[in-house]
Parts: structure tokens; sequence; C-alpha cells
């Protein structure tokens, strides 16, 4: 009986955050039903306690998200997007796959799909449409390529993965960069063939058709203010046990985004009072977004565990690996595209079913990067996320114009990572 009531709450939530009501609130009250009827109120208290304090990534996510205020405040990220975009016009035939690969370079700086948006998609977009691309295909790149979080070491799911895994955030990183690179492949093609097939690339504008100056040629670049952003990142490679070409000191995520602020002030000279308060607004804004979504994941996990449902998802899928191949892939994407966020549906799957991972006879970081990858691609076809809708009023176009271009490079990229990862 208790299971029958657990799978209402669970279908219940998912239809709530499809209707995009606050997240955080629904998962809380969603694990506290399911607690206390299950006969065990504690155990929420329990989660939510241990989740807001614990050290393997509430300190991590809080710094890089202070280091991406830094770099908004001293313009360093400005200058690697300008850098980046700077060429698209260019190389006409280059323009929706180099719109995307941008978009996606620029993401694993900028942990927000938002701020991405707004930040790639005011530069890019209008280089795009002013080279003859309709309204419709540069919103549509953009957003295509709006998971770079994938290697970002801010993501709010590398740091549970790598712990669940008992590894570091590259190493989970580096097992997923074949699936996520391929992916990236597929979408690149796949969105510029439909560009193609669509007329929708900008190929057959005459240079009448296009405007003067864009804003990536207005706006002087300095390349070593443009490096800023991806100094932490490489260092991270760097020091991996996989390159390990520095010392490991360096494998530490809150030092090399020290080093990445102190970098920030060392070529800007920006005032360090501003640049503190830019920090620390950060990390207060990390603590009460993403690592709020974390924690209430952690509570909606724990009711699931106090009414068993955690244990019969689990026996469930014990009895064939197809079964657990397919959640991991089609659960998130699914989810992700109806309510707009890949956050909670990842997380909620990262918390409850791939710690049993060795259980379906799959490793713990293949499941959940599986997860993850198929999630964060499912918001990027999703007309009510709000990179979509940021994108889409930039543009000018409905956000169901996006979707429906996006559709297919996504869907088949996320059954090929299954097939790469699992």
């Amino acid at each position: 009986m208790m299971l029958w009531i657990g799978a209402i709450i669970i279908i219940a939530t998912v239809v709530a955050i499809a209707k995009r009501q606050e997240t955080r609130l629904i998962l809380f009250l969603a694990g506290t039903l399911m607690a206390i009827l299950a006969g065990h109120p504690m155990a929420i208290i329990d989660s939510f306690v241990n989740t807001m304090t614990s050290k393997s990534f509430v300190p991590v996510i809080c710094i890089v998200m202070g280091f991406v205020f830094v770099l908004k405040i001293t313009k360093c990220d400005a200058h690697l997007v300008h850098a980046l975009s700077s060429s698209i016009g260019r190389f006409p035939r280059l323009l929706i796959p180099g719109a995307i690969i941008v978009t996606f370079l620029v993401g694993i700086p900028l942990t927000s799909a938002a701020a991405l948006g707004a930040a790639v998609g005011s530069i890019v977009i209008p280089t795009l449409i002013a080279n003859g691309v309709r309204p419709a295909m540069a919103a549509s790149a953009v957003l295509a390529g709006s998971w770079g979080c994938m290697f970002s070491p801010g993501s709010a799911h590398l740091p549970v993965i790598a712990k669940l895994a008992d590894t570091d955030i590259v190493s989970v990183m580096i097992n997923h960069a074949l699936a996520t690179v391929v992916c990236l492949a597929i979408v690149v093609i796949g969105l510029t063939l439909i560009a193609a097939f669509l007329k929708e690339d900008g190929r057959g504008s005459s240079p009448a058709a296009i405007t003067a100056a864009t804003p990536a040629e207005k706006f002087k670049v300095n390349y070593v203010k443009a490096f800023v952003p991806i100094l932490p990142l490489l260092l991270l490679l760097l020091a991996s046990n996989q390159i390990g070409l520095i010392p490991k000191i360096f494998q530490s995520v809150p030092l090399c985004m020290f080093i990445g602020i102190a970098a920030c002030f060392a070529v800007t000279l920006h005032k360090p009072a501003e640049i503190s308060k830019e920090f620390f607004a950060g990390m207060g804004d990390a603590y009460g977004s993403i690592i709020g979504i974390i924690i209430a994941a952690s509570v909606f996990t724990a009711g699931m565990d106090a009414i068993g449902l955690t244990s019969a998802l689990t026996n469930a899928m014990k009895e064939t690996q197809a079964m657990a191949n397919i959640s991991a892939t089609f659960g998130p994407f699914i989810i992700s595209v109806l309510s707009g966020s890949a956050d909670a549906t990842v997380m909620a799957f990262n918390t409850t079913i791939t710690p049993h991972a060795e259980q379906f006879g799959l490793h713990v970081s293949q499941l959940g990067s599986q997860a993850f990858l198929a999630g964060v691609l499912g918001r990027s076809m999703s007309p009510v996320a709000g990179v979509a809708i940021i994108c889409a009023g930039m543009a000018g176009v409905h956000p169901f114009e996006l979707a429906r271009r996006n559709c297919l490079p996504m869907l088949v990229a996320a059954v090929v990572a299954m097939f790469i990862l699992l």
C-alpha cells in the first residue's frame, strides 16, 4: 500500500515540477510527506542537515560561483565570449556549428544555463541574424550549445557523482568526455543539417542583407582577460591523475578558483573591495540556488528511502540492465523537457538510483554521467527552460520554435550516449 502511495506522490511531484512550480519546495514537501507517512519524520531533518553541511560539494560549488561573479564584474567573461564569437561571421558555412561550439565552451566556466544564454545570446544571436541566419535558428543554435556544464567543476552534479564513485571531479569529467564530445558532434551536425534543409543557415543571403558591424566587432578583445575564465579548468586538467604535468596540489578546485580570482585582479586591476563583495555574493547565490536544490533533492531521496520506493525501484532494475539504461536516459531527458530544468531530475536520480549502479552491472560514474548528460540534453530542447525563453526573446520568436528545431539532434545524442556510457 505504501509503495502505491509513494508512487502517487512521485507522479504528483513530476507534474508539479513540469508545471514550473518552485522546485525546492516541491521536492522538500514530497520527501517530507513520504517520510511522515512511513513513520520516519526525523529522516528528513537528518538528511537536510547532513547535506547542507557536506564538505564534499558545498565548498566547491560556492567557491566556483564566487569566481563566476568575479568574472562578471571584471568583464573577463565578456572578453572570452567576444574572443570566441568574433570570428563566426567570417566563415558563413560555419555560422551554426560555430555558434553551438562557442556557447558550449563558454558554458564551461559559466555554470548557469540562463546566465549563459544571456551572456552569449546577446552577442551571438545578433551576429548570426546579421549574417542571414533566421532568428529562430540563431536562437536554437545558442540553446543547442548550452550544456557545457558537463565539463564544469562548478556543476552541482559532478561533485555528487564523484563522491558516489569515490573519485575526483576531473576523473568523472574525463570518464564521460568521449560521450560528451560525440554528443556535441551529433548536435552540431544535426542542427546544421536541419538549418540547411529549412534554408535558415544564411548561406542564401546576399551581402546587402548583412547589416553593419555586429556587437562582437565593436568590442575590443583583450585575449589575456579572455584566458582567465579557463585558467582554473586548465590547471585542474594538467594536475589530474590522467595527465599529471603539474603538482597534485592543483587538483584542488578551491585553490584553482582562488588562482583564477587572483588572475582576474592582476589583469584588470579592478577594485579589490568590489571583487570581494562579488565573490561572497556569488557564494551566497550558489548556496541559495544550486545547493538549495541539492538539499531539497536529498530530502526527497530520504522520503523515498523511508517509504520503500528506492529499494523497490532498485529490485526492479536488478532484473535487467536494460531497464537501468533506459531509466537513466529517458527519465531525466523527458522530465527535463517538460520542466525546463535538469537539476532536480538529475539530482533525484543520482541520489536514489545511481548509488546502486553496481547491482545493475554498471559503474557509478557511468550511470551518474548518463543521467546528467540526458538531463542537460533534454533541457536544451525544452520550450519552458529559462535559457530557451531568454534566447527566444532575444530573437523575437516563440520558444517552441527552438524546441522544434533542437528536438531530433538532442534525442539522438541522448540515445547514442546511452550506448557509449552504458
